[in-house]
């Protein structure tokens, strides 16, 4: 057994630790009650945090709703959006393709205050500052830019001689894209929606700058409880923030199993 071997499980002991240990701590102090410091574990529990993050008309539950719509609806406009965009890009050679792909990247490589700055003149521009829709496509713009990105090197990769020989065959446009092109990209289109769920999920400079604190949404809420010092808030919506991109990343890769293992 090589010394590489034998420290192999310490590592990922240390890297399960790692991710680990804070979720933990996050969810004793979501229960705790009245849990300060020096005391090492809470001294009663309580689920009432829980309570009004499920609760009709509670406040982390309405933020919890606006984050999952924007979330589903970023994925899937930034799927669509960014499928054309990366194919368009991988069709180009030389230098074409370096300054789309560069412009594709912009929105993802400048500071979120820097980008939330110049969409907010563009959002009152519109009259979309202040509303869900203005954060919904605020949200879009480095969600595509992401996928335009990982549909690049996925239309790079991609054997175009199937679609030729669908078009010998007799198959139009529409044809080939939805019983060809699409039953091969089951697997990359369902990254591509994750990733946008995930670019949205987390967004917090341009949903408060866009939205201009009338779009509450869970990230916002748990910098409002952090301030407030309601530690067991924050810990509750700071969990609820991790559950459901755990959540998708299983469906996901449910769904991308599924998919390889049923012939087309």
């Amino acid at each position: 057994m090589t010394a590489g071997s034998r420290s192999r499980p310490a590592v990922l002991a240390a890297l399960a630790l790692s991710a680990l240990a804070p979720l933990a701590l996050l969810l004793v102090a979501s229960v705790g009650r009245d849990w300060f410091y020096p005391a090492p574990w809470p001294p009663s529990v309580t689920l009432e945090s829980w309570w009004d993050a499920f609760r009709g008309g509670g406040r982390m539950a309405a933020a919890l709703g606006t984050s999952l719509v924007l979330a589903v609806s970023t994925g899937l406009a930034g799927a669509v959006v960014g499928w054309p965009i990366g194919r368009a890009l991988a069709d180009l050679r030389g230098w074409p393709r370096h300054l789309g792909a560069a412009a594709a990247f912009l929105p993802v490589a400048v500071p979120p205050v820097s980008l939330a700055t110049g969409l907010h003149l563009s959002a009152l521009t519109a009259g979309v500052a202040g509303t869900a829709g203005g954060v919904f496509l605020s949200h879009l713009v480095p969600a595509a830019g992401y996928a335009a990105l990982y549909f690049l090197g996925v239309f790079t990769l991609f054997d175009r001689r199937v679609e030729d020989e669908a078009r010998t065959l007799g198959a139009g446009p529409w044809t080939v894209l939805w019983r060809v092109t699409m039953p091969m990209m089951r697997r990359q289109m369902g990254e591509a929606f994750l990733l946008g769920f995930l670019v949205s999920w987390a967004q917090v400079a341009t949903t408060l700058v866009i939205g201009g604190g009338r779009v509450r949404t869970l990230p916002l809420e748990v910098f409002a409880y952090l301030q407030a010092g309601q530690d067991r808030y924050a810990a509750t919506g700071a969990l609820l923030l991790v559950i459901p991109a755990l959540l998708m990343l299983g469906t996901v890769r449910l769904a991308v199993e599924r998919a390889e293992a049923t012939p087309l």
